[in-house]
């Protein structure tokens, strides 16, 4: 039951939390291992398992075999052992047998209580192995050349969408639905934020999902929820009894110090999401990706469901089905407004994603040099069903990824309280796992509009956009696929500030004709409904805590209020 697992869970940290304590007394491993033995905590069989997994605790497998041969080893190469261990006790901190259990533990309890899937633990056992052998996640500029030879979407064949009708009857499109936009200053699915006219990012994807049902009444429609956002979610959406669900999987926060599990109070904040990496443990642990299969299904298109642009493309549709390829990423090209987010590169002969958290500090200026790293992921995913199958069948049921190592606090609001790692890992980094099987596809900005900030969103609500007859937001013609700059400020970080900017939606100001925007100052802006912006954009309006209103009419240039 439930509560027999609570109280196990809460056996095994305070076991765990003694056995630190008295670690440092206790050298020889073989009387840490006595707890291991207790039948009411594991399994014979699950008591084995770190011992097995030992040798990756080390960074070297010979000195874990010497330091067990020799009980009194030669002053000499005791100095000499214990000035290598110095030397990587900063980057690996050392882990007990233990404490990996602590951790696998913790973990195979939240299966038992169907909070995550075995698909989960295998893929988090390589994340966390991976930590613990001093593997930072970092990527190199050493290691990766520009990926200077990308395919362009106006390459593919011309195709319409009647074309791929029976194409359309065997794909699946999945929205990754699982951020709560807490950035924003939301407290619910980001995907319920209203864009336009009184319609929120779901209202849009189901009237493109009905639009697309015109063409192909069997295509699939899946949507993949957090534990944070199911619930509003599946309110929204109660009468669409034609979307699936999926549930985003959940991990351990691991403590920085002993690499153990993290022991917050508040256990909800123990945990996190492993990132949209998850989709791939998600899609086969929850038995859909089989289900799938065995409904003849055979494509999938995978993007966020905060960018309305990512809908289904006919031409990179047939081309995924027609070619030789399994995994396509779409890419737009990279401007200054872009130079922090994550690009794409070459390592050998294969294609790979580095994002900003694997860039090492030394090579911040090379990451941001957006004329020599040209395409960004626009995290728009297409791939052959089968082959998605295959390919994590051949790594045991786990899709490998490059571990991204997030260094935080274990209350993300304290930050004095534990310091820990999230592991997660990006969606978009298989194109490295499937190697030559792999390619990129360079698209216009027409496919990628998603919102992250309220600058964001004001482009996304105004004139810029269009809405294009299969319900999708569009930049308009003339802006030649590039969407307005906007910066406005710390005021409008969070909705309520920006919906007090615009007057509640009675005030978008035109931005068709505007290249930036930018508001200075700390008192508080409201716009004047009939504004329109262009060209580049000023508004100082000095410090204090007066609201200021910007008079209607045309603005551009420096505008002092």
């Amino acid at each position: 039951s439930y509560s027999f697992c609570t109280l196990l869970v809460s056996k095994v940290v305070n076991m765990g939390c003694s056995e630190s304590k008295e670690a440092p007394k206790k050298q020889p491993v073989k009387q840490e291992a006595k707890p291991k033995a207790e039948p009411k905590t594991e399994e014979p069989k699950k008591a084995e398992e770190p011992k097995a997994e030992e040798p990756k605790v080390e960074e070297k497998k010979e000195e874990a075999a010497e330091e067990k041969k020799e009980e009194t080893p030669a002053p000499a190469a005791q100095e000499k052992k214990e000035e290598k261990k110095e030397e990587k006790k900063e980057e690996v901190p050392k882990v007990k047998a233990d404490m990996r259990q602590q951790v696998l533990l913790r973990m195979e309890m939240a299966l038992i209580t169907g909070d995550i899937s075995k698909a989960c633990i295998d893929a988090f056992k390589v994340q966390y192995d991976a930590l613990v052998g001093g593997d930072t996640g970092l990527i190199a500029e050493a290691d990766i050349a520009a990926a200077d030879e990308v395919e362009n979407l106006q390459q593919l064949d011309a195709t319409e969408m009647s074309e791929v009708a029976e194409l359309l009857n065997k794909t699946v499109i999945l929205k990754l639905n699982g951020g709560l936009g807490t950035g924003m200053g939301l407290s619910k699915a980001k995907s319920l934020l209203e864009v336009r006219d009184g319609e929120k990012f779901l209202d849009f994807i189901v009237k493109q999902m009905e639009h697309l049902q015109k063409d192909s009444k069997d295509v699939t429609f899946m949507l993949m929820n957090s534990f944070s956002t199911s619930g509003d979610t599946r309110a929204h959406l109660r009468e669409k009894t034609d979307i699936q669900h999926i549930m985003q999987n959940k991990v351990l926060k691991i403590n920085q110090e002993t690499l153990g599990p993290a022991k917050h109070k508040t256990e909800a904040l123990n945990w996190c999401p492993p990132g949209h990496g998850d989709v791939y443990a998600a899609l086969l642990g929850s038995g859909k990706l089989q289900e799938l299969i065995d409904a003849g299904k055979k494509y999938i298109f995978i993007s966020n469901s905060d960018n309305l642009g990512a809908t289904i493309n006919p031409a990179i549709l047939r081309n995924l089905a027609e070619g030789d390829k399994d995994f396509i990423m779409e890419v737009c090209e990279r401007t200054e407004a872009d130079k922090k987010g994550g690009h794409l590169a070459k390592k050998g002969d294969g294609l790979v994603l580095r994002e900003s958290a694997q860039c090492p500090k030394d090579d911040e200026a090379e990451f941001q040099n957006v004329s020599k790293h040209k395409y960004f992921n626009t995290n728009n995913i297409w791939l052959k069903i089968p082959a998605l199958k295959a390919k994590m069948e051949e790594n045991g049921d786990v899709m490998k990824l490059p571990l991204i190592r997030n260094s935080k606090t274990v209350d993300p609001v304290d930050k004095e309280s534990e310091k820990v790692y999230q592991l997660e890992s990006a969606m978009g980094a298989a194109i490295e796992t499937f190697g030559e099987k792999a390619k990129a596809v360079c698209v216009d900005r027409s496919r990628f509009a998603p919102v992250k900030t309220c600058n964001d969103l004001l482009s996304l609500r105004s004139d810029a956009y269009e809405k294009t007859a299969d319900n999708t937001l569009v930049l308009v013609a003339s802006r030649n696929g590039i969407p307005p700059t906007v910066v406005l400020g710390d005021n409008y970080k969070m909705v309520a500030g920006f919906e007090e900017l615009i007057c509640n939606g009675e005030a978008i100001p035109s931005l068709k004709e505007c290249d930036k925007l930018v508001v200075n100052g700390t008192c508080p802006l409201k716009f004047s409904p009939g504004t329109t912006f262009k060209g580049e954009v000023t508004i100082n309006v000095g410090e204090g805590s007066e609201t200021k209103t910007l008079p209607a009419g045309e603005h551009t240039g420096e505008v002092n209020i």
